[in-house]
């Protein structure tokens, strides 16, 4: 048994509507959920598959860290991982202007730099708290990951768009060995 917090207001999301993305969480792993209103979430291993209940960790912390339920079922897949990057390790402060200034600069004007990482590269963003999490698989997240950090580290935007492109032809490729 796993144990795992996730922010109060993030325990609805977790549960779904009557309790469906829960029960379909539960029915393609076959790892049993105990979710408290005060956002502990107990992961019983499914002994048939012990991979399933890392997949549905990363599943609940996903969810807890802002993506929709619908985005996290991708981590059920095979090949699909979360990326948790913690924006105060590159800004050196928790200050809630710094915090505040970092999270506009990644995520753009009206989600622009925000869109234009999760279209060139295929993987999904949530900005939520102090952190950046994403979510792809082997070939997409070390290309998204390298873009979040110049953001983080002061690169101009043109340098990441730039840098994206550059990546693109690679990312397709890949796409290519995955269909």
């Amino acid at each position: 048994m796993r144990l795992i917090r996730i922010p109060k207001e993030r325990v609805g999301a977790l549960i779904g509507e009557k309790g469906e993305t829960k029960a379909l969480v539960q029915k393609i792993t076959g790892v049993k959920l105990n979710i408290s209103s005060e956002g502990e979430v107990d992961i019983e291993e499914n002994p048939d598959d012990p991979v399933a209940s890392l997949k549905v960790m990363d599943f609940v912390k996903a969810v807890g860290r802002g993506f929709s339920p619908q985005r996290a079922m991708r981590l059920l897949e095979e090949d699909e991982y979360l990326e948790v990057i913690e924006i105060a390790d590159y800004i050196g402060s928790k200050k809630p202007e710094q915090m505040t200034r970092v999270r506009s600069r990644l995520i753009g004007s009206q989600g622009k730099t925000r869109r234009i990482i999760e279209d060139l590269t295929g993987v999904n963003m949530s900005i939520f708290g102090s952190t950046v999490c994403l979510i792809g698989n082997s070939v997409q997240l070390p290309v998204a990951k390298t873009a979040v950090e110049m953001i983080l580290r002061g690169s101009e935007h043109s340098t990441v768009y730039r840098y994206l492109e550059r990546s693109r032809p690679m990312l397709r490729i890949a796409e290519m060995g995955f269909d």
